[in-house]
């Protein structure tokens, strides 16, 4: 175990991005929910704002923990070409799952951010934050849809990057980075001493408290 809980993972993997590089035009935005805490941590130290980027899976019907893909704010999708033609997905049973997963996305959001609408990430630097990268899988859905709504670099961090996750997103992002990189991984949990699930109210809860300290942010980073 390295982290006593998500805002500890934070805190490091904020001292990891400070020495990194320079990112005080930077938004960050957080993966809900698992890392939510891990990014408040990451925008109050550096002195950024925050906000939510909701990805969801799209599961094969009839075996939902199979995804044919991901769809992302914005109106984004990612879609599996070769899983869809492979399964013999029909073009009516992919737009009713697209259709399922974007209404459950957008109440998400909604939800989230108490009805404020989202930052606006074109020409922005945007790093993308979860508890950890296990296979990459939703942050490369993450890392495409905001290059499709024309962010102009997209950073993936983590307190905790698998070698899976770093082949799989360096082609894509920016950047990967994280606090630890271990050659042999086995689940993001082992890192974290309290690894509780976070729920819908402690991530609207962060998100209002980044909301009130925003206007502020760019005074001082806190050190």
């Amino acid at each position: 175990m390295e982290f006593c809980n998500r805002a500890h993972a934070g805190r490091l993997l904020a001292q990891v991005l400070s020495a990194h590089g320079d990112f005080s035009h930077a938004l960050v935005l957080a993966l809900p929910r698992g890392g939510v805490p891990v990014a408040w941590e990451v925008a109050r130290r550096l002195g950024l704002p925050l906000d939510v980027y909701v990805v969801r899976k799209l599961g094969i019907p009839g075996h939902e923990e199979y995804a044919f893909g991901a769809i992302a704010g914005g109106g984004v999708s990612v879609i599996n070409e070769a899983v869809v033609r492979g399964l013999g997905l029909d073009a009516t049973a992919v737009e009713e799952v697209i259709e399922a997963e974007r209404a459950e996305l957008e109440r998400r959001e909604r939800d989230y951010r108490g009805g404020q609408p989202p930052h606006d990430v074109r020409e922005r630097q945007v790093l993308v934050v979860d508890d950890g990268l296990a296979t990459g899988a939703t942050m490369l859905a993450a890392v495409r849809g905001l290059r499709q709504l024309g962010a102009r670099a997209v950073v993936a961090a983590a307190p905790v990057v698998s070698p899976d996750a770093i082949a799989l997103l360096r082609p894509e992002a920016d950047e990967v980075l994280g606090v630890r990189c271990p050659a042999t991984f086995f689940s993001v949990g082992e890192w974290y001493a309290d690894f509780s699930q976070t729920t819908d109210e402690e991530v609207r809860r962060l998100l209002a408290e980044a909301r009130h300290l925003e206007p502020a942010r760019h005074a001082h980073a806190v050190p």
